[in-house]
Order: C-alpha cells, then structure tokens, then sequence
C-alpha cells in the first residue's frame, strides 16, 4: 500500500522512531493520526505536520485505544494503516527481572499491540484493506544476556504478528514485521528498568530515519519480515 492519502496511526509518536515514521508518512501524502501519552511533543510535531490529528493515548488503555480508534474514524472516516511502534526496555539478568516491571513491559510490548489490531481490524475489514505494522525488536532473534525478559516480550509479538498475517489475509489486511536493531533515540535512557551496556561492536546505532524508511517500505510491500539495514559507519 502507498500510504499517500492513507489514513496512518502511528504509536509512540512523540519522539524516536515513531516521530520519524509520522515525519516520513507526511511527507509521502499521509493523513496522520498521532498517538502517544506526551500530548505537549505531539502537539509540537503536529504543528510541523499539517493536518495530523492528536490523540493523547495510554495504549496499555482498552478504553484510551478504544477513542484513539473512534477519533480517527470521526475525523477522516477510516483507518488504513496502523504502526505499533509504542513499547519499552528492560535490560537486567533474568534473575533481577522484578514482577511488576515485567509484567508492565509485557502489557505495553505485547497486550497493547494486540487490543490496538483488535479495535482497528473491523473498520479495515469492512473497506476490505489495511496494513499492520508491528515493530518487534532485533533482540527477539539472538541470544543477549540481560535482554531476556525484554527480547520475550518481543518474541510473543512476534507469534502475534506472523498468526495475525495469517488470520487476517484472507480480511484484505496485510501484518508485517520489522526489526530495528540498535538505534540512536532515547528509548535506551527511558527503560523500564536497568541500563544499556553499549551496542555490538563496530555497528553504529541506526537513524531513527533508517527505521522509518524500513517501516514504510513494509508498508509499500507488504512483507512479512523485514530487518533494518546497519547504519554505514563513521
């Protein structure tokens, strides 16, 4: 799908990754539906984006995703695409993982992924098209001491995905994958818990721009799984 007058919701809006998929998007004709908790960066993003609808929106929320969902359709009368791109690190050994911080990482990463495919899918059915995109994690496909409990989180948003592709062809509705790896944004000093202990080494961080390009192109082509390219070094 080409996302030029496509309606577009975008999670995680308000900066990194998900500032620069709006950015693209808007640049490429989208009508863009912001959604994030901090409304003050979306409001400013907004303001560079003419025409994108703001939804302050706590996707661990059933009923916050349940308005994200009915303020889009009242405002452009249908959803096209939806980018989960709203999620969180937790970067300790197995063994220091407390509950809590698991269990809310988990209900960002993964439940909200879930009940946000669940609220868009019937408006996506009903036109007989649409696109998912589910931003999983490069971690969700290696081994990483400390990432465990993140890199799971992932892994059940992986088998999420690839059963929703499957579920929802037949719907018109497209589910793809992508997997940033390491990128330079703020989402490794806004953890949930514990501390990013450095990159591989030799790989610099990827632009939030590359992730978005890789976004879109899911997007344009439909794939089922596409990784973000290595960032060229220095």
């Amino acid at each position: 799908m080409e996302v030029s007058g496509k309606v577009v919701i975008v999670t995680g809006a308000s900066s990194g990754m998900g500032e620069a998929t709006a950015r693209l998007a808007h640049e490429q004709g989208a009508r863009l539906v912001l959604a994030a908790r901090r409304s003050d960066r979306l409001s400013v993003l907004a303001g560079e984006l003419p025409g994108a609808l703001v939804v302050r929106t706590d996707v661990t929320s059933a009923p916050a995703v349940d308005e994200l969902r009915d303020r889009a359709l009242a405002e452009f009368g249908t959803i096209d695409v939806l980018v989960n791109n709203a999620g969180q690190g937790l970067h300790v050994p197995l063994l220091e993982v407390d509950q809590g911080d698991f269990q809310a990482v988990w209900e960002l990463n993964v439940m909200a992924p879930l009940v946000l495919m669940q609220a868009v899918v019937p408006a996506m059915a009903a036109q007989g098209s649409g696109v998912i995109v589910n931003v999983s994690s490069g971690t969700s496909l290696r081994v990483i001491p400390g990432l465990g409990a993140y890199a799971a989180t992932k892994s059940a948003l992986n088998m999420l995905s690839q059963v929703a592709r499957v579920e929802l062809g037949p719907k018109g509705i497209v589910v793809s994958l992508v997997y940033p790896g390491i990128t330079d944004t703020e989402f490794h000093l806004t953890l949930r818990a514990g501390r990013f202990s450095g990159g591989a080494a030799g790989i610099p961080a990827a632009s939030p721009k590359l992730v978005a390009e890789t976004i879109l192109d899911a997007i344009r082509t439909g794939q089922a799984e596409v990784g973000v390219p290595h960032a060229a070094p220095n």
